[in-house]
């Protein structure tokens, strides 16, 4: 692929690129707690887009898109969100310039990827996290990459208009190779643990399921939960989000919350003590101790934070009777989208055959499968 978008690249704009390699991400553990200043514990994979890029003459961004099979082209000064996939351009554009400084020149830009769009791997922050990285190289901006995945989430919020949380950029850009990575979402602060099973495998499998209400459905989750912590404040004034709330706290007031509120932020609460427990049990090697708090995740998934769907349900009920799983759960804002599953490698063959003939049975529809392992973060490819 980086040979196809080199070459390509040339024959579009006559000139050499650099080349960026920007990965999608899984989550282990730690879903829909970022956005609540809780833990979360993500790492980046061997699926990545890739950006070929290089300065211009014009005051333009020029880009064409391999997924999309499009061209855009916008003023480097452009402020106004337009459609779909442009507007990670022209936030990252926007906002490493309020930054940084005007750019010296526009850019010449082409994007490919091996990372499925709406399956659950974070393409979109990956395209936000490789470009910002693009620019800042080239232009020699000097942006860290905590403040690059800054950037991104800026744009989610307001170009794209998903108010996310950090993580999924903040692994694209700071992952490693055999580690995960535990990132505290209100410090930033972070520590790598080791996930070193060379006999177990990640392997994803997508319902094909398009998640249509997770955008809108994530926006309420996250009022939900500020409405909770708002009701808690009266009784703990110095609770700030549910990270500083404990699980006897908000049950001594279950009655003065309501339900659904209540459900939304329990989940929250115990999920954050399950990323903790999940890297005591990683730093030890129990993958069957960590698998089994995957399950209890996504049980709190389905039942209390309720972004779950019959398709997510089936595919961890199903693993979880298959020889060789360790642990399954669905993974993302929900409704939709893919499940994640630990593993054994002997057992990997034979599981992804049996997971597609009883979700084909079940659904009439072929699941798509992904096998990845842990890979680096945003790099340039020389």
């Amino acid at each position: 692929m980086i040979k196809k978008i080199r070459e390509q690249f040339r024959d579009r704009f006559g000139k050499e690129p650099l080349i960026i390699a920007a990965p999608g991400r899984v989550n282990l553990l730690g879903e829909h707690t970022d956005y609540n200043q809780g833990f979360v514990l993500p790492g980046a994979i061997d699926k990545r887009i890739y950006l070929a890029i290089a300065r211009n003459d014009s005051r333009s961004v020029n880009a064409w898109s391999n997924d999309f099979n499009e061209s855009f082209s916008f003023p480097i000064d452009m402020a106004q969100p337009d459609k779909g996939w442009k507007n990670y351009l022209i936030g990252v554009t926007h906002y490493l310039q309020q930054q940084a400084g005007p750019f010296v020149s526009g850019v010449d830009l082409l994007i490919d990827g091996d990372i499925p769009v709406g399956g659950g791997m974070s393409s979109s922050a990956a395209l936000c996290s490789g470009y910002g990285f693009a620019l800042n190289e080239l232009f020699s901006l000097g942006r860290s990459r905590l403040e690059l995945a800054r950037i991104g989430q800026l744009t989610e919020h307001h170009f794209v208009g998903a108010m996310v949380g950090i993580m999924d950029q903040f692994a694209s850009l700071y992952g490693k190779a055999g580690n995960l990575i535990r990132l505290d979402c209100r410090s930033m602060d972070y520590e790598y643990i080791p996930f070193d099973f060379p006999d177990h495998r990640i392997i994803l499998v997508n319902t094909m399921v398009k998640h249509e209400l997770a955008g809108s459905e994530y926006n309420v989750r996250r009022q939900q939960c500020e409405a909770g912590v708002l009701k808690l404040k009266e009784y703990y004034p110095n609770a700030v989000s549910l990270r500083d709330i404990s699980i006897g706290q908000l049950e001594r007031h279950i009655m003065d919350i309501p339900d659904a509120i209540y459900q939304r932020c329990k989940y929250v609460i115990e999920e954050n003590a399950r990323v903790l427990q999940g890297c005591v049990l990683l730093e030890r090697g129990d993958l069957p101790g960590f698998g089994a708090l995957m399950y209890r995740t996504h049980e709190g998934l389905r039942h209390e934070y309720e972004v779950s769907c019959a398709a997510l349900d089936f595919l961890v009920e199903q693993a979880r009777n298959m020889a060789g799983v360790k642990g399954a759960r669905m993974m993302g804002g929900g409704f939709g989208g893919c499940t994640i599953n630990l593993v054994s490698q002997e057992a990997a063959e034979q599981f992804k055959r049996d997971i597609c003939s009883s979700y084909e049975e079940a659904f009439q529809v072929t699941p798509e499968i992904y096998q990845m392992q842990i890979e680096d973060g945003v790099k340039a490819i020389n």
